[in-house]
């Protein structure tokens, strides 16, 4: 079983799932400023409604970010305590592609990067694009056919940025999992523990550029 958390953003999700990564049981909400107090006890909640236990989990996967940094730093925390207690391997997803995997008809996602801007992922694209309201793809602020204009954020990103066809991010877990599950298939180790860290693609507000060698944003 791989259990899979997904915090990038208030709207944070948990998930167990089969090895090969097929879903077994999600739970999706928004959080608030407890999301610090929510997370492990709404994991816990979820393995027991589903008659599972920690110990049964063969994996442990986490989104990395880009996103809300204090989100990326609670999961990670989550994530790491887990694979470290229960000697299991850990493996880091980049949320925005899964946020897209969860969501096949979005064509972008984004994540808060700031007061006024948003981290943007384009289907297809490598990596993410920091952007202002007023740079979004006309696309993902103005609705067309055949599900053009549909985006994944979060409920307050996309209010704040006018997103008109906006689906939050809640399945964000269940799609962790199954793309951890086809890296396990190929690197059965999963990622390096002690390295593992978010994908900020910024520093935090008030932190500087860090040194060679320094410990980077945990």
């Amino acid at each position: 079983m791989i259990i899979a958390i997904e915090s990038a953003s208030p709207d944070a999700s948990v998930a167990i799932a089969a090895p090969d990564g097929s879903p077994l049981a999600e739970d999706g909400w928004t959080a608030d400023r407890r999301q610090a107090g929510e997370l492990f006890p709404r994991l816990l909640a979820l393995l027991e409604r589903n008659g599972r236990a920690l110990g049964e989990a063969t994996a442990i996967a986490v989104g990395l970010g880009p996103g809300s940094f204090t989100g990326l730093r609670v999961g990670l925390s989550v994530a790491k305590g887990l694979s470290l207690a229960l000697r299991r391997p850990i493996v880091g997803v980049a949320s925005l592609a899964a946020w897209l995997a969860a969501e096949p008809q979005a064509e972008a996602a984004l994540s808060r990067a700031g007061a006024r801007e948003a981290f943007l992922l384009i289907r297809g694209a490598e990596t993410p694009q920091i952007v202002e309201p007023a740079s979004l793809p006309a696309r993902a602020t103005h609705p067309g056919p055949a599900g053009q204009g549909v985006v994944v954020a979060a409920a307050e990103l996309a209010e704040a940025f006018g997103l008109a066809r906006a689906l939050p991010p809640l399945g964000g877990a269940s799609a962790v999992a199954r793309l951890a599950a086809e890296r396990l298939r190929v690197e059965p180790a999963g990622d390096d523990l002690a390295r593992l860290e978010p994908t900020y693609l910024r520093a935090p507000r008030g932190i500087g550029t860090a040194a060679d060698g320094a410990v980077k944003w945990l």
